[in-house]
């Protein structure tokens, strides 16, 4: 009676597409749940993904290779495709700070440890391939994986008489030991080094104290007898940082304005100001001194509100094209984008999805708003055209064949870097003509875990068809081994050199180490274990450069020594 079903859902030795479809919903479905499964403070999230793939292969679970390789490579490009918007914004941002430093740390690890898996090639006598796919799963990394696979397919398609071992056998062998391996190294620098979060957290947030500060806005009363008479334009360019004035009234009067540059200050005017919480201290000097007028703030004729860009016809036109203050009597006061605060410049060019800030007359509001759309119900709806053809554009870079001197084929980025480099211009610039970089974090989250959950269940499956014979086969205990010094040599040595000699607070030692091995199980333990999500920010700041290094190196070690 129900032969069909056991037909369905038992393993197959010749699957169909139907097949294929339940062992591909299998492997992720359990893996999900097993994912969420705590193990003390870990989980493994949707890494789980690529065990539960493994034992479902080893069972005797088979995809059509067709759709393996489709599901593998989609997944993939899904994956850095949405870590390439996630991060853009704050990765080109944190070179101005403390980024160059971060990423100097966590691309010497990805050298060192593509240094030792080039000496484990000299010493064991394994294939490069099969340390390659060691090299990967020690550090967790699976667009390498997947530059790798790339990287020995464009070889064979040129040398077909050309015959290579699985990566994916060494990387499936290896992978727990990357997580866990990260894990250990984390709980034993806490212990050795005697790490306080609580204090970590405190210099952390002093060294702050003068760096990224956030909006603020202040009431100030104009004091100082040298600014009567002078306007605003004047003063601004007196006092020479950023700063945006929003509302001011004058004294002896409750009438509350939107302010021209041309305005004149007068004895003990009220003004309400907006930017960073040291500039407005300093201006606060200049002009006079704090204020707690409270009629400023309660003027019936302006409003304050927030509004979406989602015009096309402003898209790319900054502030001072839009001229809205002279055309509509309205002000910008802030802009949020790819959750910062950006103070406006008549410069500041406008991104879709941004928000503005702006202050002004509910008729002015109305106006402005139908000038930019302000269509949140657009934010909502995922925008496939842009979607789409920003995956092609980074399919076709990393297509792209790179011809170098001496190699046997062209280098590509692939079908990792490619997607991932195009993302990170994208999120940069705000976009290429009808592509922009705004996708909702909802759908930004779905993206990326639905591809990597489709690249491990395809990558698990695959290399879990004779996985115990394979580890019997090549010695798995001493590939674990040899992964053990890719994992951790590089991993005690930035240890060593981010604390002693960079001084990095741990907090974000932690993310960058995190980051290094492209972890999000790591990361996930490390933000629970330290209560700090500070181990989040550092790690986007490194992770994109580490994943086009790793995926350069894995390339190149297969190119020169195949």
């Amino acid at each position: 009676m129900f032969d069909w079903l056991k037909v369905l859902l038992f393993p197959v030795e010749n699957p169909t597409v139907i097949h294929s479809i339940v062992s591909l919903m299998l492997a992720i479905a359990t893996g999900v749940f097993m994912g969420r499964l705590k193990l003390g403070k870990i989980t493994f999230g949707v890494s789980a993904v690529m065990f539960t793939g493994l034992f479902l292969g080893h069972l005797g679970y088979r995809v059509d290779k067709g759709i393996l390789d489709f599901v593998r490579d989609f997944g993939l490009i899904l994956f850095v495709y949405g870590i390439g918007l996630q991060v853009g914004p704050s990765f080109f941002s944190s070179f101005k700070n403390e980024g160059l430093k971060f990423n100097l740390l966590a691309v010497s690890s990805v050298l060192f440890g593509g240094v030792i898996a080039f000496i484990l090639f000299r010493l064991t006598g394994l294939q490069i391939e099969d340390l390659v796919g060691i090299m990967s799963g020690s550090v967790t990394n699976t667009p390498g994986l997947g530059a790798a696979k790339n990287t020995i397919e464009e070889i064979k398609n040129t040398y077909p008489d050309r015959t290579f071992n699985d990566p994916a056998i060494g990387y499936a062998i290896t992978y727990p030991l990357g997580v866990f391996g990260i894990i250990g190294v984390i709980i034993i620098s806490k212990l050795l080094l005697k790490i306080k979060p609580d204090e970590e957290m405190k210099k952390f947030r002093k060294a702050k104290i003068n760096s990224e500060l956030p909006l603020i806005h202040q009431k100030v009363r104009v004091t100082n007898p040298e600014l009567f008479g002078k306007t605003l334009h004047e003063t601004i360019k007196l006092f020479g940082r950023e700063i945006v004035i929003s509302r001011l009234k004058h004294s002896g009067t409750l009438a509350v304005k939107s302010p021209t540059l041309d305005i004149e200050l007068q004895d003990r005017d009220v003004l309400m100001l907006v930017g960073q919480e040291d500039n407005i201290a300093e201006f606060t000097k200049l002009v006079g001194r704090a204020s707690t007028d409270l009629f400023i703030e309660s003027d019936s004729e302006l409003r304050t509100k927030n509004i979406f860009v989602t015009k096309p016809s402003v898209i790319h036109k900054n502030l001072a094209q839009l001229d809205l203050f002279n055309t509509y009597d309205l002000k910008v006061t802030r802009v949020f984008r790819a959750g910062r605060e950006i103070l406006p410049r008549p410069s500041l060019e406008l991104f879709y999805g941004d928000k503005l800030r702006v202050i002004g007359s509910e008729e002015a509001i109305a106006q402005v708003e139908t000038l930019i759309g302000n269509s949140e119900k657009k934010l909502l709806e995922p925008d496939f055209l842009s979607l789409f053809a920003g995956l092609l554009l980074g399919v076709i870079l990393g297509s792209v064949p790179i011809v170098i001197p001496s190699l046997p084929v062209p280098i590509k980025l692939g079908f990792a870097a490619g997607p991932l480099i195009v993302a990170l211009l994208i999120s940069r610039y705000g976009g290429i003509s009808f592509i922009h970089s705004y996708i909702n974090n909802g759908a930004i989250y779905f993206m990326k875990d639905f591809g990597i959950c489709l690249f491990f269940a395809a990558v698990g499956i695959h290399a879990g068809e004779g996985f115990y014979d394979n580890f019997i086969q090549y010695n798995g205990w001493m590939w674990l081994l040899y992964g053990s010094a890719i994992t951790f040599i590089p991993l005690i040595t930035m240890v060593i050199v981010g604390r002693f000699v960079m001084k990095i607070n741990y907090l974000q030692l932690v993310g960058i180490m995190s980051g290094s091995y492209t972890d999000p199980a790591a990361l996930s333990f490390s933000t629970n274990y330290l209560d700090s999500d500070i181990p989040i920010q550092s790690y986007a700041q490194v992770y994109p450069l580490v994943t086009i290094f790793r995926i350069f190196v894995a390339s190149l070690l297969i190119l020169i020594f195949s």
